[in-house]
């Protein structure tokens, strides 16, 4: 294994992974995914839902609609792809 190769596996382990449910798979090798994490409220401490939407690059263009799936961070895809789909639970 050679410096520059060891170099891009810590890369990797570093960039965040988050886990979602498909909304959307009507584009090509892209799907949208709904990230969502429950917080409670700072001040009235009720527990809330906030969600976030993402648009994730799908290579084998196979997730359909309500799929769980784990993303990881990508270099830029395109205008608005940040996210790579690694798997699908």
């Amino acid at each position: 294994m050679t410096q520059q190769e060891s170099v891009t596996q810590q890369e990797r382990k570093s960039r965040k992974e988050v886990i979602g449910v498909v909304i959307s798979n009507k584009m090509e090798k892209t799907v949208t995914v709904k990230v969502s994490c429950k917080m409670r409220h700072p001040k009235y401490q009720k527990v809330i839902e906030r969600s976030s939407k993402y648009y994730a690059h799908d290579e084998s263009n196979s997730l359909a609609v309500g799929q769980k799936v784990r993303m990881m961070e990508t270099r830029p895809l395109s205008k608005l792809k940040r996210w790579r789909v690694i798997e699908a639970l």
